[in-house]
């Protein structure tokens, strides 16, 4: 798929949200962002997408919610007419040990790590079959690429995670008719937590064969990898530095 002109919704458009934001728009794409708390940071990515030419829109929503799901996609066809591309990127990160984990935590964990993938891409479709077809990057985990666990007290993330992966073959399975291409994303050290100290920054880099963090560059390419592709589909792509073969 060329991406001039085409419709690109993106959830969770922080961080490395935003420098996908900023690809897309390089290669063509008109940008929607979903944003739940942070309006002031969506805006400020708006305001990059305008600069280079395209057109941007920021919808609050919480994407954790059905409807909130479907608002966002009619405001996007509303706004600029169609939709071809959903970057599912909202998550949420957290460790809790499992014998504390409450009924609250971990439907909260699985709401806003897949339930929310579903949610979204289950509103995308119907513009997506007007357009004649379209794509779905979805972010899963390399860990959960990989089968391995590895961190103690991340269950409920990991569970999640492993469903995103679960979720993308079973659409592109059902959406291939519509040639909507679904594929998934399992990053692995591209951008430190804040609170990481600097012996902790190392210890990840030593870990990772090609001996560093990988930056959000990389996952930008890789979307732009992913919409491009016009014959890849219910494909989970680990952009970890090599960490699952060591």
């Amino acid at each position: 798929m060329t991406m001039q002109d085409r419709v690109a919704v993106i959830t969770g458009g922080r961080r490395i949200g935003q420098v996908v934001a900023r690809e897309l728009a390089a290669h063509g794409a008109h940008i929607v962002l979903s944003y739940r708390g942070s309006k002031a940071s969506a805006e400020e990515t708006a305001e990059e997408v305008r600069r280079r030419g395209r057109t941007a829109t920021i919808v609050q929503a919480d994407v954790t919610r059905q409807a909130d799901c479907a608002a966002l996609m009619h405001a996007a066809e509303t706004a600029h007419g169609r939709l071809d591309i959903l970057v599912n990127m909202a998550s949420t990160y957290g460790s809790t040990p499992f014998e504390q984990l409450t009924e609250a935590q971990w439907n909260r964990d699985l709401a806003a790590n897949l339930t929310s993938v579903f949610f979204c891409s289950q509103a995308a479709v119907p513009g997506m079959r007007k357009g004649r077809g379209g794509r779905i990057v979805n972010f899963a985990d390399w860990l959960a690429a990989s089968g391995r666990p590895a961190y103690p007290g991340f269950a409920a993330y990991y569970v999640a995670k492993a469903g995103v992966i679960a979720l993308t073959e079973a659409l592109a399975l059902e959406l291939a008719p519509d040639q909507i291409l679904v594929n998934a994303i399992a990053p692995g050290p591209i951008v430190a937590p804040p609170d990481l100290s600097e012996a902790e920054l190392r210890e990840v880099a030593a870990a990772t064969p090609l001996g560093r963090w990988g930056g959000e560059q990389e996952i930008a390419k890789a979307v732009v990898a992913l919409v491009e592709a016009d014959f890849i589909t219910g494909e989970t792509i680990r952009v970890d530095g090599g960490r699952h073969v060591r």
